[in-house]
């Protein structure tokens, strides 16, 4: 577990002076120290061109009183020609020194801003890019049709049904299962499914899991801070058995010391139902007692029983529900999200439980038409940046800052970038593994037809480079808001220094919302928050999942393609991931719940 006095971050005083600060002082002292000398040399030569030219005249005029009928060469006239043949000679000699002389400076200043230019260009490239879109959005075009649908009629044919049962209830008689979940929000839910499926593998009792505090979430949230904890175990009991705490004769042991502590490190990534029956099971029966500490995404999705993939399925979409507060607090977020309209909206009462129909009530004297609204979930944040190894033209300064999150929050990644021979950043973002930045999203959006009338609701906008980064979007869509623009500061007072909780409100915006569009496919919020919206949604909550590998390729070409082209090559990638798809083989249940197990044909 990560002490709690873990620093989270890189202190800006604990840095060395990088590179990129000693090449601005060095070019502060050239750039001060060439003016001067520069000065110096002009003097000089106004001084010596000035005797010059007087030396010229004085012998002119002695001329002009010696006149001489047939003219011929005197040293008089050779020295006014001697003293012009060496004034043009200074002169083209200065200039040529001059020359050379920028021809250095210029040297020496792309030598030490070259991260800084490259920086710069890119933000050139994509400033050229908003302009095309902000142009394009100027227009007020019609909407494609689709946009704010999916299939219907085929995604219609699927209900929920993970809720019904075919067996008899578990007793829980192997022992005790204890959990504690590493990660954010998300990782943690899909870590008490996933341990809930294990206790009824194992016909042993769930100890309500605990949640790991983390350097990188730094929240201390626990369960009940979160989900109803009455709710998650009466919901569950036909199910397998849960308490809320080991029994006193099994608190005092060192299940260290009896080896009864299964971290990650112990067992692989989605192990298999046959790893728990031959590895933990026989922990459980002579210890009475197992604990998983960690445990990340240690669960297969495939091979596994029917039933027990069900039980995944109703854990996740029946039996975890916020807490009344975080309920309460979400649905003041969709009323403001829909301007007061009064409308509920088909997600609503699985999110905020009661507060959706007291959100109509008090709303039906000034209903109003709703206005739709588009969620965006930028995951941008500095602990996706660093673990995504890409880099996004931030230069060496970027580099040092992401490596040294890095050597505090995923030292194991840290390390394996020093000792192994990693795709490079280039390569990463080629095959579409890298997030889209704040730029690339909007421009995606933009290209897909939004007009700039469209409420957007933002989410993880904590983003790496700091708010200035939402202002290219808020110039393409004014009407764009974070959960912090529609809450008060007292709203928000009770989930200060909670991120955990504020990502609940952030999973209920997102949920809830007419369209939803995700910028990376690995992230743990949109992928439940995708799934819960084909569950729930009846064919008609959309989402948007792009091609990052060929928007990739389209955004290569920003700096020449035509908006006109790039409008249609987008399109043309975002279609082909619009398709009703059933879960593919191996893939979670959590994101793809269109399965047997989770979903039922109504066709």
């Amino acid at each position: 577990m990560v002490s709690a006095s873990e620093p989270d971050r890189c202190s800006p005083t604990s840095r060395t002076p990088s590179r990129l600060s000693s090449s601005r002082r060095s070019q502060s002292h050239f750039s001060s120290w060439y003016p001067r000398k520069r000065a110096k040399l002009l003097l000089s030569l106004i001084a010596f061109l000035a005797f010059v030219f007087f030396h010229n005249w004085f012998m002119l005029l002695r001329l002009q009183h010696q006149p001489d009928p047939i003219p011929k060469p005197t040293l008089r006239s050779s020295s006014v020609s001697l003293s012009l043949q060496v004034c043009a000679l200074l002169y083209s000699y200065f200039y040529l020194y001059k020359i050379e002389h920028l021809k250095r400076l210029f040297h020496f200043q792309r030598k030490w801003n070259k991260p800084s230019n490259k920086k710069k260009s890119q933000k050139g490239n994509y400033a050229r890019m908003l302009a095309l879109a902000a142009h394009a959005l100027a227009e007020n075009k019609r909407e494609p049709k689709d946009l704010w649908q999916e299939p219907f009629v085929p995604a219609s044919s699927w209900r929920p049904c993970a809720d019904q049962r075919n067996w008899e209830p578990n007793e829980g008689k192997n022992g005790y299962i204890l959990v504690t979940a590493n990660g954010g929000i998300n990782q943690q839910r899909v870590a008490v499914c996933n341990a809930v499926v294990v206790a009824r593998l194992l016909n042993s009792t769930l100890v309500i899991p605990k949640f790991m505090y983390s350097s990188v979430w730094r929240d201390v949230s626990q369960f009940s801070d979160i989900y109803q904890e009455e709710h998650f175990i009466n919901y569950l009991t036909p199910d397998i058995r849960i308490v809320r705490e080991l029994p006193k004769e099994l608190q005092s042991l060192d299940l260290e010391a009896i080896s009864s502590v299964v971290t990650d490190v112990d067992m692989e990534k989605e192990a298999k139902p046959s790893f728990y029956l031959k590895h933990i099971l026989p922990i459980i029966i002579k210890n009475q007692v197992v604990h998983f500490v960690g445990f990340g995404n240690r669960l297969a999705f495939d091979p596994i029983a029917f039933e027990l993939q069900r039980l995944r399925c109703r854990c996740n979409f029946h039996a975890l529900q916020f807490v009344p507060r975080i309920q309460e607090t979400g649905a003041l977020l969709l009323k403001r999200l829909r301007e007061h309209s009064g409308l509920v909206g088909p997600l609503d009462r699985y999110l905020v439980g009661p507060f959706a129909e007291s959100m109509k009530e008090k709303s039906e004297s000034n209903a109003k038409k709703a206005s739709k609204y588009l969620a965006l979930h930028l995951r941008f944040e500095i602990d996706m940046i660093a673990h995504s190894l890409c880099e996004f033209a931030g230069g060496e300064e970027e580099r040092k800052e992401l490596e040294a999150y890095r050597e505090i929050h995923f030292p194991a990644l840290s390390l394996l970038k020093r000792t192994t021979k990693l795709p490079s950043p280039s390569e990463l973002r080629s095959e579409g593994l890298c997030p889209l930045t704040p730029e690339e999203s909007i421009l995606m959006l933009g290209a897909l037809g939004f007009n700039r009338k469209t409420h957007i609701f933002v989410a993880g906008s904590n983003l790496y480079g700091g708010g200035s980064r939402l202002v290219a979007l808020t110039n393409l869509y004014p009407k764009l808001v974070t959960k912090e623009n529609l809450l008060s500061s007292a709203e928000l007072k009770s989930f200060a220094n909670y991120s955990s909780q504020l990502a609940a409100l952030d999973f209920i915006g997102c949920t809830a919302s007419d369209a939803f569009a995700m910028t990376d496919s690995g992230s743990q919020l949109s992928s439940l928050v995708s799934g819960y919206r084909i569950y729930y949604g009846g064919g008609r909550m959309p989402t948007i999942r792009p091609n990052k590998r060929r928007l990739a390729s389209i955004f290569m070409k920003n700096s020449t393609i035509e908006w006109r082209v790039f409008e249609q090559r987008v399109r043309k990638a975002v279609r082909q991931t619009k398709h009703v798809q059933t879960r593919p083989k191996a893939r979670s249940v959590y994101r793809y719940p269109r399965c047997k197990e989770c979903m039922c044909r109504t066709d």
